[in-house]
């Protein structure tokens, strides 16, 4: 595994063997912070991307749930039109292509882990801090724990190269997710419910956007019992 410190993809390849395969986790992540650097985005998300394809392996690439607009009330599937509105987004759907043909692509949402920086985290940090935390109750996604994507990701190579949606079963929304977590924690925190406008967020976000497979695509278990099992993990 190469880190960061061992290769930053903007820049081309260090010399190293060609792998088997690639699976390509390395992106800006920061939705806010590429509306005010959508050049620096599209640097990692689209120019990275070129650059690990240039390797000429198989690649495997995370893309999200955010190249939909969010105007659909029913889930996205692989045929739906992408139309990103935020300029994270649109850096995510070029880098679609900057992964070539030899590619798998892995359109995902609301990834969660029982490290780094994600939502569980940041709401059990609050949790612990406050009374009670404003979360927008006007955004629908389906929250996706990443050792379930892991596993899912490995029976996906088995399949065809394409686009491919893998998010947990189930869907909620983010004030209903953070009302799940300090449950499932035992947590005494109240979640006050706020629309997207109260947040006010620099970079728009999809109101609606869950994800679903037309193809024989693996199937991710629901999003509680990823919750539960992350939360497992960190205790």
């Amino acid at each position: 595994m190469l880190t960061r410190g061992d290769w930053d993809v903007t820049h081309p390849a260090p010399p190293v063997a060609v792998p088997d395969v690639v699976l390509h986790a390395a992106a800006w992540t920061d939705v806010d912070g590429a509306e005010d650097d959508p050049q620096g985005a599209a640097a990692v998300n689209v120019g990275g991307t070129a650059h690990v394809a240039a390797l000429g392996a198989p690649l495997v690439y995370y893309s999200t749930d955010y190249v939909f607009d969010g105007r659909k009330r029913e889930p996205y599937v692989e045929s739906d039109s992408p139309n990103p509105q935020s300029a994270y987004a649109r850096s995510k759907l070029h880098g679609e292509a900057a992964a070539g043909e030899r590619a798998w692509i892995v359109r995902s949402s609301g990834l969660f882990a029982p490290w780094g920086t994600n939502f569980v985290r940041t709401m059990l940090r609050l949790g612990a801090e406050r009374d009670e935390v404003a979360v927008v109750a006007d955004q629908r996604t389906a929250p996706t724990y990443v050792s379930h994507l892991a596993r899912a990701t490995r029976e996906l190579l088995d399949l065809p190269f394409g686009v491919y949606h893998l998010a947990a079963d189930g869907d909620c929304t983010w004030a209903e997710f953070a009302e799940a977590i300090f449950e499932e924690a035992g947590i005494e925190c109240r979640v006050r419910r706020i629309t997207t406008e109260e947040l006010g967020r620099p970079a728009p976000r999809p109101a609606y956007a869950v994800l679903r497979s037309e193809k024989d695509a693996p199937r991710l278990p629901h999003w509680r019992e990823g919750l539960r099992a992350c939360l497992d993990r960190l205790r």
